[in-house]
């Protein structure tokens, strides 16, 4: 799973929003984003890409007791497993037109007690994701999650259940693009991989981000 993320005001964040066709434009700052938390995700819409804020999870609702909204307290859709985008009716009904991407440092992992600040190395990390568009009365409110691989092999001693995807900049073309809609191009990215070194530190909290001990950086696969 992935259930935590941070972004931080970087060299390495400015670079990735360029790489977006986002220059000048940066998500905000926030350290331990959690599921139903608010977060920034980039689309393509009319030839233009746009950073808008979202809840991270896909279905959401009014939240009964105060003002805002929640995720559906019912399913658990702050992540999409991808071997699930074709077959779950949530999944296949967002994935041909709704696909995005999620600017961030880094993401969190724990092993035990320790957390991990994991990305790839000398990068923020772009992770793939599906966004959707809701009204409730008056109010438009924009959702997203985060698509998972199957657990790989060389990463599962951090986490042994999943991965998240992580584009390179050369994929971000054609997953952005509303207008393309056949999926099955995309097969080989829903296999669990590692596209670039990952650099997995462990930190003091996910609120510091102080290394406590020697970084693991995992490599690519050839």
């Amino acid at each position: 799973m992935c259930g935590r993320y941070n972004v931080t005001d970087s060299p390495e964040v400015q670079t990735l929003m360029e790489q977006l066709g986002l220059s000048g434009i940066a998500p905000r700052p926030q350290h331990n984003v959690p599921p139903g938390g608010i977060g920034e995700f980039v689309i393509e819409a009319a030839d233009d890409r746009y950073l808008l804020p979202g809840i991270w999870s896909l279905l959401i609702e009014p939240n009964p007791n105060s003002y805002g909204f929640r995720p559906n307290p019912k399913f658990h859709t702050f992540n999409a497993r991808s071997d699930r985008l074709t077959s779950s009716p949530l999944w296949k009904k967002v994935y041909p037109t709704k696909r995005c991407i999620i600017p961030v440092s880094a993401f969190h992992e724990w092993k035990g007690k320790q957390v991990y600040n994991i990305h790839p190395q000398n990068e923020a990390t772009a992770l793939a994701g599906l966004w959707q568009s809701w009204h409730f009365g008056d109010e438009q409110v924009n959702s997203f999650t985060v698509i998972t691989l199957p657990p790989h092999p060389r990463f599962s001693h951090i986490h042994p259940k999943s991965i998240p995807l992580m584009l390179r900049p050369e994929e971000f073309d054609l997953w952005l693009d509303p207008e393309f809609h056949e999926t099955d191009a995309f097969r080989e990215l829903m296999r669990t991989h590692i596209s670039a070194p990952l650099v997995c530190e462990p930190v003091r909290s996910t609120h510091d981000l102080k290394p406590v001990g020697d970084k693991e950086v995992i490599s690519a696969d050839g």
